[in-house]
């Protein structure tokens, strides 16, 4: 390079001229710029040399005030096309400042080179030189531009928006924010709460570059942490989103096709295929759930025979009425696996308009039914029974506190509830005699409206017992049914468990320890498509049946069932049944651990929404004994979570203790004991 050469550089990706002043060694040289700032460069460092005269640091601004008149980038484009049209193979700077403006003069030729390397559509760079891109090229780079450039003004239009709902104004997000916002919820959601690794928290993953940018743009660290308080603060996410929900396969919302044939099955009710149904409409009939239950499933009746017998009948839902296998209501059904029941509300298995409507048995109205009809012997023991397609039409709706004040009371205008309670009795008096095991615990029941949490301890009542023992007997004789006419069903048993000698469980105290006891021995229940014994209901064949609008096993039952009953080929084969029955078992083994997780992470809440409260709380087990780990049963809560001591205590023994620290999302819980003088 010669003294007073005008050279062109980069700074990291800002261009910069200067003057060739002298050599710096044998291969660099030192140039200065317009402010008369020295830089060392080896000849690679120069991006261009303008030729045709030498120049003076400070004649750079004059030059570049001489230049600024032909940059126009609307050019390039003339040029291309000139080029193109001429069919020539390349240009370099000077050829482009002839052709452009006519001139070759230094301001001119650095012209053209300034328009030529800030090009990315018309050309591209070999060497010195510069080749016209065919005019495919050109357009699909055109395309890759204008997608860029309306990603950017998306960009920042996200960003805009994000302002004002940070300022506290009302948006409306636009389709394309999804994607930003989704990719934030994901990177959330790696921020686990007791989720599947046990609850122990993940090593935070490397944040996506899109995460980032949106993250360092807010001035917000990318964290997972910082990236759902992002989602809390922009009101997509409350405080306390159900993290374990959202990373499952459970699916909240249905897709439109399946809600377009909902709709359509309710303007235009499909045939029925039990076309002679049993008309049972002048029968009593009571259901009898919670009063929050929507999706009422059963119901039952207690009828008098010209013989003196008495026969129960237990009534089931029938949404089979309303599908059949495989279309889409179905699959969408087997998809889901089962209702999912949380304590901010239900994931319903059904589109509720169908669940809660006409699948459900809703009191004054004709309600399409499977219904069982039982006869029992004087020990309890199924004595007779048939199966119907049936019409039915509920008489009253009754809560479990209901039925218990109606036999408390003795009402005699409702004979048939203290009836169906005597044959309850009877049932659960016979299965024990053929070694049926009950186990009671207190049980917590959650609940989320709002802000406010209540926990309540269900009560281990008549009712309760009545209507599980009814569910039993559908269960039994819907499976002795199978067993009888050698249908395929998803059969359940459990393996006979091998429980402590009556020395052993005398040692535990009676209650919910010896329950505790008895409990972790129990093996767990099993699915097959022919029966085996249910050890713990003392039963040899049972399968579920009641509750088809939320269970999908309960509902293949029902199609099984019913095909058979209309004399028709069963819809699944031995080899078909078994594939849905484990697909199904997959989907409800995942709706389980987030059942349970959820209603973990609202028990936690509502220790540290309690601080300074002492709960009275019961040894159960250990978990390891030898260091001190137990399981405590908080009674007034039905709550039972794990304790270490410090000290030496016994199963059953009664402690004091409070939540000293609880962090939900982190799925921490640590119990401080107190003395009865500390309270």
């Amino acid at each position: 390079m010669d003294k007073g050469t005008l050279v062109e550089f980069k700074v990291q990706s800002d261009r910069r001229l200067a003057v060739v002043d002298r050599p710096d060694g044998k291969t660099r040289w030192f140039v200065v710029d317009e402010r008369g700032t020295a830089h060392s460069l080896t000849p690679r460092q120069v991006t261009y040399s303008v030729p045709g005269q030498t120049y003076k640091a400070t004649e750079i601004p004059k030059f570049l005030k001489e230049v600024q008149p032909y940059i126009d980038p609307t050019s390039i484009e003339i040029a291309w096309e000139l080029l193109v049209e001429l069919g020539e193979e390349s240009v370099n700077p000077p050829a482009m400042a002839n052709l452009l403006f006519s001139e070759q003069n230094p301001p001119q030729c650095y012209a053209a080179h300034y328009l030529l390397s800030e090009d990315k559509v018309y050309f591209k760079q070999k060497g010195d030189f510069y080749e016209p891109r065919s005019a495919t090229q050109v357009a699909e780079l055109k395309h890759q531009l204008e997608v860029a450039t309306l990603r950017q003004q998306e960009q920042e239009q996200f960003f805009e928006r994000i302002s004002q709902v940070l300022a506290g104004t009302n948006v409306e997000w636009e389709k394309y924010d999804r994607q930003r916002l989704e990719a934030i919820e994901r990177f959330a959601l790696t921020s686990i709460e007791a989720g599947r690794t046990g609850g122990m928290p993940e090593p935070n993953r490397n944040p996506p570059p899109l995460v980032i940018e949106i993250m360092n743009h807010l001035e917000r660290t990318a964290t997972p942490q910082a990236a759902m308080q992002l989602l809390v603060d922009l009101g997509i996410w409350s405080e306390h989103e159900n993290l374990v929900l959202r990373r499952s396969s459970i699916p909240s919302q249905f897709p439109p096709k399946v809600l377009e044939i909902v709709q359509q099955c309710l303007d235009s009710p499909p045939p029925d295929l039990d076309v002679n149904r049993l008309d049972l409409t002048k029968l009593k009939v009571y259901t009898i759930d919670d009063e929050s239950t929507k999706e009422i499933d059963d119901g039952l009746s207690w009828e008098l025979l010209a013989n003196g017998q008495e026969k129960l009948w237990i009534h089931i839902a029938d949404p089979t009425r309303w599908l059949i296998p495989e279309d889409e209501l179905d699959k969408e059904a087997r998809r889901r696996g089962t209702t999912v029941y949380l304590p901010t509300g239900m994931v319903p298995m059904f589109p509720a308009v169908l669940a809660t409507g006409p699948m459900s048995l809703i009191q004054g109205k004709a309600c399409c039914a499977l219904s069982f009809g039982v006869i029992l012997d004087d020990l309890g023991a199924v004595e007779s029974y048939s199966i119907h397609a049936s019409v039915i039409k509920p008489t009253y709706r009754l809560t479990y506190e209901d039925v218990d004040e109606m036999l408390q009371l003795g009402v005699k205008a409702e004979p048939e509830i203290a009836a169906i309670a005597l044959k309850a009795q009877l049932r659960k008096t016979w299965r024990h005699s053929q070694g049926a095991i009950s186990i009671h615990l207190p049980e917590a029941s959650i609940k989320v409206k709002g802000d406010e949490i209540t926990i309540n301890v269900l009560e281990d009542s008549i009712s309760r017992h009545l209507v599980a023992e009814m569910m039993i007997l559908a269960g039994e004789v819907a499976g002795r049914y199978g067993q009888v006419h050698n249908i395929a069903l998803p059969f359940r048993g459990q393996p006979q468990p091998e429980l402590p000698s009556a020395e052993e469980l005398l040692q535990l105290p009676a209650g919910p320890v010896r329950a505790c006891g008895m409990r972790r021995c129990m093996p767990k229940s099993e699915m097959s498509i022919t029966p085996n014994r249910h050890a713990s209901l003392g039963l040899p064949a049972y399968t579920q049946a009641t509750s088809p609008i939320r269970r999908y096993s309960d509902l293949l039952t029902h199609f099984q069932l019913k095909a058979h009953l209309r004399g028709e080929d069963l819809p699944f084969s031995d080899e078909q049944l078994k594939e849905v029955m484990l697909s199904v078992f997959s989907v409800t083994q995942e709706v389980v651990l987030v059942e349970r997780q959820t209603n973990r992470y609202w028990s936690l809440e509502y220790l540290r929404r309690h601080p300074q409260e002492v709960w009275q709380a019961l040894v159960l087990m250990w978990l390891r004994e030898d260091t001190g780990l137990a399981l405590i049963l908080i009674e007034d809560l039905g709550l039972q979570l794990p304790m270490p001591f410090k000290r030496d205590v016994a199963l059953g023994e009664q402690v004091l203790v409070k939540a000293a620290y609880v962090d939900p999302r982190q799925d921490i819980l640590q119990f401080q004991e107190v003395s009865q003088c500390e309270v």
